[in-house]
């Protein structure tokens, strides 16, 4: 865990992979109907990223790439990166992806990530800046964690740089600046 007391990366630890027993566990508890807690080798099932994590670092399960990855998305993000709805296939696509490149080492989901990172970067800038907020919700909805969280930045300095050229202050009294000092001799 890289970022211990951020809730997004606690978030994105929480998503499912895919993953494949190679050995017979015991006390793992999966299934509810399978009352004695085992899981039999070649069992697939779907595990959050930290325990995948892991199990795959003991050599108990073989992680496979997550559906959000797949050879479909790799071509809607490539012929049409910016209006692909990444938010549907994972909250945190961006922050699950450079978890699985760590943990599989696949340069492909990496190069995929930049791409898709690039192609949308520009459109939630452009629609930040000039949208209409008739046209936000739709758009908002197809946006990841991290898209959001850089959209409404935008959006924050657009309405800052508008108060300021409309002629709101030039200069900011910082607040350290505002407060007296106590006397010395404690008077």
């Amino acid at each position: 865990m890289a970022n211990y007391y951020d809730i997004d990366d606690i978030l994105a630890d929480e998503e499912l992979v895919p993953a494949v027993f190679l050995e017979a566990v015991n006390g793992v508890g999966l299934f509810e109907s399978n009352e004695a807690n085992r899981v039999e080798p070649r069992s697939k099932v779907e595990l959050p990223f930290w325990l995948a994590r892991e199990l795959h670092l003991r050599q108990a399960v073989s992680v496979t790439i997550p559906p959000c990855f797949n050879k479909k998305t790799r071509e809607e993000i490539g012929a049409d990166g910016a209006h692909v709805d990444l938010r549907s296939r994972s909250s945190y696509f961006y922050e699950l992806g450079c978890k699985i490149v760590q943990l599989m080492g696949d340069k492909s989901i990496g190069s995929l990530l930049l791409v898709a990172f690039q192609t949308r970067y520009k459109e939630v800038l452009i629609k930040a800046h000039t949208s209409a907020s008739s046209l936000t919700p739709k758009f908002l909805s197809s946006l990841t964690k991290e898209e959001t969280k850089l959209y409404d930045a935008a959006k924050s300095s657009t309405a800052a740089f508008k108060t300021w050229r409309m002629g709101g202050p030039r200069f900011q009294k910082a607040a350290v600046l505002g407060r007296k000092r106590k006397p010395i001799g404690g008077e």
